[in-house]
C-alpha cells in the first residue's frame, strides 16, 4: 500500500450534454507518483472525464468535486473559475492527447509551440524559451533536437510527433499528467518506445500519470491500479494483478477475452492465385534542397524486390513498423501508384491506361484504416455503398442496385431490419465498428476476389476490433475472399493471416507460413517486433 499523500480525489463526477447525462456519478483517486489507468470501449465516458477534469469539455453541465493538491494549495478543479483553471493547466496539470497530428499546431514548428509554453507559463524570455524547447527535446530521445526544434509537424514521423507532444506537456514538470490514447495511431515497436519514454520520465519526475486507453495490453505493462468503465459509470477498480488475474465483473471479463481468435480454415492445396507479385519496386520522387531541387530531385525506394502471391481463401499478412514499405505494397497491388516489376491479378497485369484496368478494379476493392474519413460525410448509406456500382454497372436497374447495396449491407450485419432506415442515413449516424462495415459492405457489393485491408482495425477498440475481424473471417469462409491483409499488429497478423511477409526498410526480409514465422523467427527483426508485442 502506497503512502504516498492523494494528489486526486474525484468524488461523484457527473457530466451532461443537455439533457443527456454521459458520465453517473464517478469517483476514483490519484496518489503522487501514481499510474492509474481509465480504461473502456468507445463511448464509455473515460476521455470525457479525463476533459472535465480541465474544464476541457465544451458544452457539458459537470457536477461532483475533484480535489487537486495543486502547488498552490489544494483546489476543488470541478469549482474553479476559468481563468484560475487555466492557470493550473500546463503548469500542474498536463494532457497528451491521442493524435498529435490535430493536437499540434501545423503553422508553427515543434521548438515554437514548445516554447510558446515555457513563455506563458514560466515567464522565460525567448532565447531562453528556445534553448529549453531543445533540451525537453532531447529529453524525449529525439535525435539531432536543435534540428527538430526547426520542423513543422508533418515533417516528423509519428513517434517522433509524440515525443514532441509529451516535451510539451513535460515543459513546467507537471504534477499529474492526463495521457488519451498516447499510443494507439502507433505502431509496436515505436508504442513500445513511448510506453517506456513515459515510464521513465514518471519515475525520474515523481509525476503521476492518468492514463486513458482501450488497450489492456498497454495497461498490463504500465499501470498500478486500473478502473474500468463502461457506458459511464466505474464498474470495477483495483490494482492491475488483482483485476487482470480474478476480474469480478462482467464487462471486465469480456474486456479481457477479447483478444483476436484465431478461426480460419486451412487452404486448399490447388487454391488459383488471386494475385501475384514478382520483383516488385516503388520509387519516389524527392526534392533535392536548395536551387538543385528545382531541376531534378533524388529516388526514394519504398518498396524493392517484392515477390509474394495471395491464393483463393488466403490471407497474407503485411507486418512492419511505419515507413516499412507496407502501405506502398498495398498501393501498388491495387494498381493505384506507379511500380516497376510486375503485379497480376487473376493472370492479368495492371495496365498503364484507367479504361484497361476497370475489369482488374471490380476484382480487387480496399477496405481503409480510417471509415470516417474513407467514406463521404455527404452521402446517404444507399450512395455510399453502391458507389462502385455506378461505375463498373452504369446501367444496372435502379431496383436490382438497391437489391445489391441490401444483400452487401445484410452480408455485414447492417441491413435493415437491425437498422431501420439505413439506406437513407449517414456515416456520422454510426459508431466506428459500424463505419467499418460499412466500408466493408462498399467493397464487398461488386464480389470481388481479393480485399487489401489497410490496418482494418487499428481505430477501434478491442470488442469493435474483435467483431470486425470475426465479420471477416466468416466472409472469407463463405466468399472465399483472398485477403492481402496491412497491419503493425502482430495479433492480428495471428488471427488471422495463413502466410506473413515481414518488412522493413521496404525488403521483405522474412515470409513464410505464419506458424513457422511466429513461432521460430529466422531474422533479427522479427524477433524484435514479437518481442515487442509480447
Amino acid at each position: 500500500m502506497s503512502t504516498e499523500p492523494w494528489l486526486l480525489q474525484v468524488d461523484q463526477l457527473r457530466v451532461r450534454f443537455g439533457e443527456r447525462e454521459v458520465v453517473h456519478g464517478v469517483s476514483f483517486a490519484l496518489r503522487s507518483g501514481e499510474r492509474l489507468a481509465l480504461v473502456g470501449e468507445s463511448g464509455s465516458g473515460k476521455t470525457i472525464t479525463a476533459l472535465s477534469l480541465l474544464g476541457l469539455a465544451q458544452g457539458a453541465a459537470v457536477e461532483g468535486r475533484a480535489d487537486f493538491a495543486s502547488s498552490r494549495g489544494d483546489v476543488d478543479l470541478l469549482s474553479l473559475p476559468e481563468r484560475q483553471l487555466r492557470g493550473l493547466r500546463g503548469q500542474d496539470i498536463a494532457m497528451v492527447f491521442q493524435e498529435p497530428m490535430t493536437a499540434l499546431n501545423p503553422l508553427f514548428t515543434i521548438g515554437k509551440q514548445i516554447a510558446e509554453v515555457l513563455e506563458e507559463k514560466q515567464g522565460l524570455s525567448p532565447a531562453e524559451s528556445a534553448q529549453a524547447a531543445i533540451e525537453l527535446i532531447a529529453e524525449t530521445g529525439i535525435d539531432d533536437p536543435a534540428r527538430r526544434a526547426r520542423a513543422y509537424p508533418h515533417q516528423l514521423s509519428g513517434g517522433q510527433r509524440q515525443r514532441a507532444m509529451i516535451a510539451m506537456a513535460l515543459a513546467c514538470a507537471p504534477k499529474l499528467l492526463l495521457a488519451d490514447e498516447p499510443t494507439t495511431a502507433l505502431d509496436v515497436s515505436v508504442r513500445q518506445q513511448i510506453l517506456d519514454l513515459l515510464s521513465d520520465l514518471q519515475r525520474r519526475k515523481g509525476m503521476a500519470v492518468l492514463l486513458i486507453t482501450h488497450d489492456l495490453h498497454l495497461v498490463r505493462k504500465f499501470a498500478d491500479r486500473v478502473a474500468v468503465m463502461e457506458q459511464g459509470l466505474i464498474v470495477e477498480q483495483g490494482a492491475v494483478a488483482d483485476v487482470f488475474a480474478a476480474p469480478e465483473h462482467a464487462y471486465t471479463r469480456q474486456l479481457l477475452e477479447s483478444a483476436p481468435v484465431r478461426d480460419v480454415d486451412a487452404l486448399p492445396p490447388d487454391a488459383a492465385v488471386v494475385l501475384e507479385a514478382r520483383n516488385l519496386r516503388v520509387d519516389y520522387r524527392v526534392p533535392r534542397p536548395g536551387v538543385a531541387g528545382w531541376f531534378a530531385g533524388n529516388t526514394f525506394t519504398a518498396v524493392q524486390s517484392a515477390g509474394f502471391q495471395v491464393r483463393r481463401g488466403e490471407t497474407v499478412g503485411v507486418v512492419g513498423e511505419s515507413g516499412s514499405g507496407k502501405s506502398s505494397l498495398a498501393l501498388a497491388a491495387l494498381g493505384l501508384i506507379p511500380f516497376s516489376g510486375e503485379v497480376r491479378v487473376g493472370g492479368q497485369a495492371w495496365a498503364g491506361r484507367s479504361a484497361a484496368n476497370l475489369p482488374l478494379r471490380k476484382q480487387v476493392q480496399v477496405v481503409f484504416q480510417d471509415p470516417f474519413s474513407s467514406l463521404s460525410p455527404r452521402l446517404t448509406v444507399e450512395e455510399l455503398v453502391g458507389e462502385g456500382l455506378d461505375v463498373h454497372m452504369p446501367g444496372l436497374p435502379a431496383d436490382q442496385r438497391r437489391a445489391r447495396v441490401e444483400q452487401a449491407l445484410d452480408s455485414v450485419g447492417m441491413g435493415e431490419a437491425q437498422f431501420a432506415g439505413i439506406l437513407e442515413r449517414y456515416p456520422h449516424q454510426f459508431s466506428g465498428g459500424q463505419r467499418q462495415r460499412l466500408a466493408i459492405a462498399r467493397a464487398l457489393v461488386l464480389e470481388p476476389a481479393m480485399l487489401v485491408l489497410d490496418e482494418p482495425t487499428s481505430a477501434l477498440d478491442v470488442t469493435m476490433a474483435q467483431q470486425v475481424l470475426r465479420l471477416l473471417q466468416a466472409l472469407q469462409r463463405q466468399r472465399g475472399l483472398a485477403f492481402l491483409l496491412i497491419t503493425h499488429d502482430v495479433a492480428v497478423i495471428r488471427a488471422m493471416a495463413h502466410h506473413v511477409l515481414v518488412m522493413q526498410a521496404g525488403v521483405i526480409v522474412e515470409a513464410g507460413a505464419i506458424e513457422v514465422v511466429m513461432q521460430r523467427p529466422s531474422h533479427p527483426y522479427t524477433a524484435s517486433l514479437l518481442a515487442a508485442s509480447a
